[in-house]
């Protein structure tokens, strides 16, 4: 059977330290088709875009509403990439009217302070997604995300390794 639904737009955020780790937050609410497997609650900030909303202005918008940062730097981003969600059966959620998301992907340099990082804070009407947050190694972010989204991590890491 093929899936005739659309690919959510989306924006995904690799945000680089000096020491050249990225941002990831801990997820921490089973959110439908983004659902949340024990031990892979991690990810790094990504949103939808709004309608006739530039990519790069989604991904600063996002960074924001997800970390509050705001002091980042333009590096480089992808081509557009896809992922499917896993099969989830709820007419009413938010997502269902997508088969996936399609995503670019940035690579922004953190020029701002550690103390500027908060997740918990819900900004623009959003709830806050993530609990906690920490620096990891790009090459170690795939295996700590849910399966359904290794591939565009691993194609994110091999594309912006260059930024290590």
């Amino acid at each position: 059977m093929t899936d005739n639904r659309p690919y959510r737009p989306n924006v995904g955020v690799a945000l680089f330290n000096a020491d050249g780790k990225v941002l990831i937050g801990r997820r921490f609410k089973d959110d439908g088709p983004e659902i949340v497997l024990p031990g892979l609650e991690w990810q790094m900030p990504q949103g939808g875009i709004d309608p006739d909303e530039d990519p790069r202005v989604a991904v600063m918008r996002e960074l924001w509403e997800e970390t509050g940062v705001i002091h980042a730097d333009y590096l480089g981003e992808t081509g557009w990439m896809t992922y499917d969600f896993i099969p989830f059966e709820n007419p009413s959620h938010r997502f269902a009217q997508f088969r996936g998301q399609r995503q670019k992907w940035f690579a922004l340099k953190f020029t701002g302070d550690d103390a500027e990082v908060d997740p918990l804070t819900p900004r623009n009407g959003q709830p806050a997604e993530f609990d906690a947050w920490r620096w990891e190694r790009l090459d170690r972010v795939a295996d700590l995300v849910v399966p359904f989204r290794r591939d565009v991590y691993r194609a994110v890491a091999e594309q912006f390794a260059k930024f290590v």
